[in-house]
């Protein structure tokens, strides 16, 4: 009889700290009694987020981690669609939560928000499979790039032309900004551009949405790191978020959503805040 006491207590003991190692870290308490976050996301940046042209709701990379990581949280998730200029913004005045919406994590961004990383990619060129003129990136010095205005990519594209281009007596990338990624894929189309550049991480997607339209050129231009962002104010939900990340890859939960995605290459080991350049 005393032996299974013992035997019952031990077991409860082990339950209870196996229990308390899966938990995340103690959300705030004006997080807990609302019962659930808001999540900003911009559904135009497939397969990171879009909506499922069939069913017109959202999907994707992000959306799928957003709500795996509000299950752990034990919380609800509800998404509202902001404009990519505003996402800062909204989580400054508490407007939002959380912003998970394929945002890069950098030092500039960090003055104002944390971010919780967990992904990694690049910006990379790509250019029309007809072009003959184009085999290597250097090929495309003198030529028309265009991205997305609202990134960081046009710095990118000027600086890896510095040093690639301007370095080596060539004439620099003209490096033209575009109201997004579809508007710079519509210039190349339309022979405006020579070449474009977004994530490295979407281009396997668009590739296989029209294939052979498109060609990838090169390695991407440096490596950058996707954030969750979270106001610096509310330090306590960044610690339960890298918390139920770290779980997640823990138990094959993360590496399963970006199997699904196809995005297998950009996984990182651990969640970790404010680690972008």
């Amino acid at each position: 009889m005393k032996l299974n006491l013992v035997l019952t207590a031990v077991l409860s003991v082990l339950t209870t700290a196996s229990s308390w190692a899966a938990e995340p870290a103690g959300l705030p308490a004006s997080i807990k009694s609302k019962g659930f976050i808001v999540a900003g996301i911009m559904p135009n940046y497939p397969p990171m987020d879009f909506k499922d042209p069939a069913t017109n709701q959202l999907t994707g990379v992000d959306y799928d981690l957003g709500m795996a990581i509000g299950k752990r949280l034990g919380l609800e998730v509800k998404w509202q669609e902001t404009a990519f200029e505003q996402m800062v913004s909204g989580l400054v005045t508490q407007r939002l939560d959380i912003v998970l919406s394929g945002m890069t994590d950098t030092a500039e961004r960090q003055k104002t928000v944390d971010f919780v990383d967990y992904f990694k990619t690049g910006p990379q060129f790509y250019i029309l499979d007809s072009s003959t003129d184009i085999k290597v990136a250097s090929d495309l010095c003198g030529k028309k790039v265009g991205t997305s205005r609202r990134t960081n990519f046009p710095a990118e594209i000027a600086k890896w032309s510095g040093k690639n281009c301007e370095a080596n007596g060539r004439p620099a990338i003209q490096v033209v900004g575009t109201e997004g990624s579809a508007d710079a894929r519509a210039q190349l189309r339309q022979a405006r551009l020579d070449a474009a550049v977004q994530g490295s991480e979407t281009l396997p997607y668009i590739q296989s949405q029209e294939p052979g339209a498109y060609r990838v050129i090169g390695e991407p231009l440096t490596l950058q790191l996707t954030g969750l962002g979270v106001a610096k104010s509310n330090a306590g939900l960044s610690s339960a978020i890298i918390g139920a990340l770290d779980a997640m890859i823990a138990d094959g939960t993360y590496a399963s959503i970006l199997k699904k995605w196809d995005l297998e290459k950009g996984a990182v080991t651990k969640a970790q805040l404010n680690q972008g350049q």
